[in-house]
């Protein structure tokens, strides 16, 4: 949303959601420590089970005792940064510094303990006679493994509650900054006040992104996004609202108008302490019913249970459940939009599938009494029929909501009630504002009811949150936009009271706009197509500046390729831990090779959080972007590698320049798929760059363990190495 219009120091707070999931510019300092814990946590809990597998062989090869002390080493070493996150969390949050302190000490000593355990490599020494490790207490390093998880889902557990109490405290800030916003008098004092709410409800926006980000609920995740929403477009109402109040302070719509918007904020701010804290204030329950698909798939799972179990559930729980469905297609058949055809259809197919649920009842019964191979089948018959049947009833309502809605926007696609409305305030015609507030009030009611039976065809949960979403919205703007009408009419040369009256029709717009896109998503889940978003990705949208990537659509990936792409970026992300781990050896942190592999390990991170539709990666573009500037920093690291080389013995400089001459053709091999135009083949493009990026990453991990070794080989005097050119870097010769 562009900053608002009004004096200095007043506009800002309507910028302050921006776009996409997260919506907001930067991280607040706790959320990046709570996301280290994560990107620390989870390569660390795959390498404690990799040790408690271990198997216990009697042979026990030099090269099998080296991998057990790295994975050792590599625990320890995460456990270590896991701490240090832990331990600045504490000491920004006095309250639980002490429980955060003792979860770190406990998550430090068991890294402590299982690095000593597995610390085997001189175990076929005879020295070694008497040592404790791994083969000799196993139970012990059990014991630590357990330790350490318990200790770091404490520590999680604990940051959690920090997250959830700040976006508290934030919000009774911006509650408390919104009374005296309302019972402000003179614009002076307003001006003050709004630039106080404006960063307010930034820091709001931030936290509330974040916590957005993070949740696992579909559900939830939607309601927040609503939430959000709601925020976002009302903080620039509330301005112009205000505003048009504090220059026609007698006016009774203007402050009708203002209300509104106070009053759709503190619900949406309430909404949002509820998803966080997952309860309802005042003890409020939900009382949103179940929608007709929704209840169409729990009966149909109903019914197919009874091949396995006909003593499941009971026949009039089966009828009741039934009876519930097609209480709500009376949604569909008594409203007044719907085609007499739709009609007609609907309680033709409604009938028949209460004839079919009763004859599935009466073979039940027989079937309890008597089990025999002809009975079984007409039960096995009696459940596909009714089975046949709700598929067509869904086909017909889908169709009967979805036709509805494509007409209704393509009939207001032109706002002629909106211009009609904002003509007739300027030039104050009383008269004329009846008339289109009449008909804008008509088009409302055909929106929301539309909404209505939008959601019981929506498919998804998430998609159910966003027509509610609409409905409230084109319910609550409705009423907005006639007082904000009436204002301007009865002050038609206000400047302030067109604009507001302005910035409300945008709102309704907007939502027109949005739920023509979900009117599009809607289809494509009922006809097994999943649009631009899908499982892990985003696929793909226009991105200028980029003409390899016009042509991409978005592929359509089965169960089978998402647990591909989810195995692969599990692998990335357990690389991105190896190459942190060797990076953290090295002293020197500004060294050439350090820099240009810390830019790749979180790339390569980054990567891997796309695969699980999280991260700054929103897109395909945005992927292969990333790739590109990975696969370039690759050729630097080798010129930089190339340069060191020249540094060591003839033996060692061979064996850097053979690991070298494997990273630079995957260089070239990422840079010429990316490129690559694969017309609807958007998942195997994917798919070919992260296996190529896991290649990349683990010879990476390769490369800084190796150069670190001959660097300790060097003498002092030829600890530093002459840097490559610039030119020579970023053409990547070697």
């Amino acid at each position: 949303m562009a900053a608002c219009p009004g004096p200095a120091g007043v506009g800002g707070a309507g910028a302050v959601y921006g776009s996409g999931p997260s919506g907001f510019a930067f991280d607040s300092g706790l959320e990046i420590k709570t996301r280290s814990v994560e990107q620390t946590l989870l390569p660390l809990v795959s390498q404690i089970t990799t040790l408690i597998n271990h198997k216990d062989n009697t042979k026990k090869s030099d090269k099998t005792l080296q991998a057990i002390q790295r994975v050792g080493q590599a625990v320890n070493l995460a456990v270590g940064r896991f701490v240090k996150v832990g331990e600045a969390i504490a000491n920004e949050n006095r309250d639980l510094k002490e429980e955060i302190n003792i979860a770190c000490i406990e998550a430090k000593q068991a890294g402590e303990t299982i690095a000593a355990l597995t610390d085997v490599t001189n175990l076929n020494h005879p020295k070694s006679d008497g040592q404790i490790t791994i083969f000799t207490d196993k139970t012990g390093v059990i014991k630590a493994a357990r330790l350490l998880l318990s200790s770091v889902t404490k520590v999680l557990l604990l940051a959690d509650r920090v997250v959830i109490k700040q976006i508290i405290t934030s919000r009774n800030k911006v509650l408390a900054t919104m009374e005296r916003l309302e019972r402000v008098t003179s614009f002076q004092e307003f001006v003050q006040i709004f630039s106080q709410f404006g960063n307010e409800m930034v820091e709001f926006a931030h936290l509330t992104g974040d916590r957005q980000n993070d949740l696992k609920d579909e559900k939830k995740k939607a309601k927040m996004a609503a939430a959000r929403a709601v925020l976002e477009k009302c903080t620039m109402m509330l301005l112009t609202a205000s505003k048009t109040c504090l220059r026609h302070p007698s006016c009774e719509s203007a402050h009708k108008n203002k209300e509104g918007v106070f009053d759709r904020m503190k619900v949406a701010l309430d909404k949002v302490i509820e998803i966080v804290t997952d309860c309802k204030l005042n003890g409020e329950t939900d009382i949103s019913s179940i929608s007709i698909f929704t209840g169409i798939k729990e009966f149909k799972m109903n019914i197919e249970a009874l091949r396995e179990n006909l003593y499941f559930q009971s026949k009039e729980n089966l009828s009741a459940t039934l009876e519930a469905i097609l209480e709500h297609t009376e949604d569909f058949t008594d409203s007044a939009y719907t085609s007499h055809e739709h009609r007609e259809r609907i309680l033709e197919l409604s009938t028949q599938t209460r004839m079919e649920v009763q004859q599935l009842i009466s073979v039940w019964i027989q079937a309890q009494s008597k089990k025999t191979k002809s009975i079984a089948e007409e039960l096995e018959l009696s459940i596909l029929k009714i089975g046949h049947s709700l598929n067509e009833l869904k086909k017909e309502l889908h169709s009967t909501a979805t036709q509805l809605a494509a007409d209704l926007l393509k009939y207001h696609a032109d706002h002629v009630v909106l211009k009609a409305l904002k003509l007739t305030g300027v030039e104050g015609n009383l008269e004329a504002l009846a008339e289109y507030a009449c008909k804008l009030s008509e088009q409302k009611e055909q929106l929301v009811e539309t909404c209505r039976l939008l959601r019981h065809v929506s498919g998804t949960e998430p998609f159910e949150i966003t027509c509610i979403h609409a409905e409230e919205t084109f319910q609550v703007t409705g009423q907005q936009i006639i007082s904000a009408a009436e204002t301007l009419t009865l002050h038609p040369s206000s400047k302030i009271a067109k604009e507001n009256l302005d910035v409300f029709c945008e709102a309704w717009e907007s939502q027109i706009n949005d739920m023509s896109i979900l009117l599009r998503e809607i289809s494509d889940v009922f006809e097994g197509r999943r649009g631009e978003k899908y499982g892990y990705l985003s696929l793909p949208k226009p991105m200028k500046n980029n003409a390899n990537l016009k042509s991409l659509k978005p592929d359509k990936p089965d169960s089978e390729e998402q647990a591909k792409i989810a195995k692969l970026g599990l692998k990335l992300g357990l690389l991105t831990s190896d190459a942190n781990c060797e990076i953290e050896k090295w002293e020197d942190q500004e060294n050439e090779i350090v820099r240009y592999g810390r830019n790749m390990s979180s790339m390569a991170y980054s990567l891997y959080l796309f695969t699980r539709g999280e991260g700054p990666l929103k897109t395909s573009q945005d992927l292969i972007h990333q790739l590109e500037v990975f696969a370039a920093e690759g050729l630097k690291l080798t010129s930089s590698v190339q340069a060191f080389s020249k540094q060591l013995k003839d033996d060692d400089k061979l064996i850097l320049l053979l690991e070298i001459n494997k990273l630079i053709p995957l260089c070239h091999q990422l840079q010429t798929i990316t490129k690559t135009s694969l017309q609807n083949k958007v998942f195997l493009k994917v798919d070919k760059c992260i296996i190529k990026t896991r290649s990349m990453t683990a010879l990476l991990v390769q490369l800084l363990s190796l150069c670190y070794k001959l660097l300790k080989k060097l003498p002092v005097e030829n600890n530093r190495w002459v840097s490559v050119t610039n030119k020579d870097t970023i053409d990547g010769k070697t």
